[in-house]
């Protein structure tokens, strides 16, 4: 600024990466950095313990980095006696401190705080966050005329534009998608390569004794904390998955173990969703170890789809469609969320398993999160925003640019076809296929109705049946009420009475 005045450079939670717009944008010598942790963004929802310390401990080891590196960085902890509570009374109250008439910050990644900030008291400048591969006017341009957004199509797109897995023209391998092949399920190993693990140094602890002091009756355990929290740790979590998983992650990304939770998956989300990594440098390496013969085209393209395809696809999404998103409901379900998502109190072995999973480790793969704990609320008829309420509080890497996407539209159809092109429903024999867990469970997947049959069993045929109007006439669907119409009346009648003893179950609040 040519009055020489200093600029406030507000650095959020999740935007850890020191190239982004905002920093490049400022002036060591003259603008100042502004942190905060702060109670408005720290229980807007339910978060869970992990989550909280992950944010604290990556945003003080940040503003570490950044004083290192010649910053001048203003920083409030969340139990500061002088903390405003929120971002925005932070940024006014440290701007009136060191004399700044402006604020550049990355634009956040929920219309929430992008609202906040155009309503605050002292001018906030919101800069394109150009971490991401595709930005939101490539997106809307892409998506401009078209009838359907399939992600399939968008993906293409982004390979012939980025040249990742491209040969020439073509794709790497002869064909784009390797989804077929990357269907197993897992077997128990003793030998698979554990999770590398991340020392608890002074600023971790600090951070994991001010959670569980301030957040007692937060959701799930710190005892499990094990995620990278730095650059560092970041980069040597990558290393270790391209090294000893990324090999066998395409063939075997759908399996469910319950003695096995990580199998072959890189916990790579929430570096990439604090900004502790870039997606173009994931891909990269990714490409690199394919290049190098150290791994299959299946694995390293169904790794690279999940990055350059889905997580650009769901931000785009999020932003194109607005900040009524969140509230669309186009199935009319309204159930409450049952309260064992909470508890872990149910005899259903599967959903047991994804849930205490999540409480243990604030993570659950995207099967366990679709196809179990997600396939259950959209048979059962749960209320999608609640459903998407409990996504957002108990996952590490759940920011709701990605999480209401992957909710409302990918999970529980709520947002009518946008993001999918059928509901993703399935009774309990793709579980028992995919999953280890049925074995163990009180109830029988092999029993298609009957009090010991499996819940997913009865509650698909009841979903299908209810919501024959919307769905009959689906392309994709037409087999399966052609298979609904032959079976007896007798037969149907007992599913059905079978799905509705559950729901009545549920709505007693009684244990499933």
């Amino acid at each position: 600024m040519s009055d020489g005045k200093p600029r406030l450079i507000a650095v959020l939670g999740d935007q850890l990466s020191p190239d982004g717009a905002a920093l490049r944008a400022g002036d060591k010598a003259r603008d100042v950095v502004v942190m905060a942790e702060v109670r408005e963004e720290a229980t807007y929802t339910g978060h869970h313990k992990q989550k909280l310390a992950l944010s604290f401990a990556a945003m003080r080891r940040f503003a570490d980095e950044l004083e290192r590196d010649g910053w001048r960085v203003l920083y409030t902890k969340l139990t500061d006696a002088e903390n405003a509570g929120s971002l925005v009374g932070e940024f006014a109250r440290r701007a009136e401190e060191v004399g700044a008439e402006e604020v550049l910050t990355l634009a956040p990644g929920e219309w929430r705080l992008r609202e906040a900030l155009d309503s605050a008291p002292i001018r906030i400048r919101q800069l394109p966050d150009d971490r991401f591969i595709c930005s939101e006017k490539r997106f809307a341009d892409w998506a401009k005329g078209r009838k359907e957004l399939r992600m399939e199509w968008f993906y293409r797109e982004m390979r012939r534009e980025t040249g990742l897995l491209m040969e020439g023209d073509d794709p790497a391998g002869g064909t784009w998608n390797y989804d077929k092949e990357n269907r197993k399920p897992a077997q128990p190993d003793l030998f698979r390569e554990p999770a590398p693990t991340f020392r608890k140094d002074a600023l971790v602890q600090e951070v994991l004794d001010m959670v569980a002091a301030e957040f007692p009756d937060n959701f799930g355990t710190l005892d499990g904390f094990n995620w990278p929290v730095s650059r560092a740790q970041a980069e040597r979590a990558l290393e270790h998955f391209i090294t000893h998983n990324l090999c066998d992650f395409g063939p075997y990304q759908d399996a469910m173990l319950e003695d096995d939770r990580l199998l072959y998956h890189s916990l790579l989300s929430p570096c990439l969703n604090l900004g502790l990594l870039s997606p173009r440098e994931v891909c990269e390496a990714a490409q690199a170890a394919y290049k190098a013969g150290k791994a299959p085209i299946q694995s390293v393209e169904g790794f690279i789809r999940q990055i350059l395809g889905w997580r650009e696809y769901v931000r785009g999404i999020y932003f194109l469609e607005g900040p009524d998103y969140t509230s669309r409901n186009a199935l009319n379900h309204s159930r409450d969320l049952p309260w064992f998502y909470w508890s872990t109190e149910t005899d259903m072995a599967c959903m047991k398993a994804a849930i205490s999973q999540t409480r243990d480790l604030a993570y659950a793969h995207h099967i366990q999160r679709l196809m179990v704990t997600g396939n259950f609320a959209l048979l059962a008829g749960i209320d999608p925003g609640q459903v998407q309420d409990w996504y957002l509080a108990v996952y590490i890497d759940a920011y709701e640019w990605v999480e209401a996407p992957n909710t409302a539209g990918m999970s529980q159809f709520a947002d009518g076809g946008v993001i999918a092109s059928k509901p993703y429903i399935s009774s309990g024999a793709y579980i028992d296929k995919m999953s280890d867990y049925c074995a163990g469970c009180a109830y029988d997947v092999k029993a298609k109705d009957g009090e010991k049959s499996c819940p997913f069993n009865s509650l698909y045929w009841h979903f299908l049946d209810r919501h024959r109007d919307r769905f009959e006439g689906n392309a994709r669907m037409k087999l399966i009420y052609r298979n609904w119409d032959k079976q007896d009346e007798a037969t149907r009648k007992a599913k059905l009475k079978t799905a509705q003893a559950v729901l009545d179950k549920l709505d007693a609040g009684a244990r499933i």
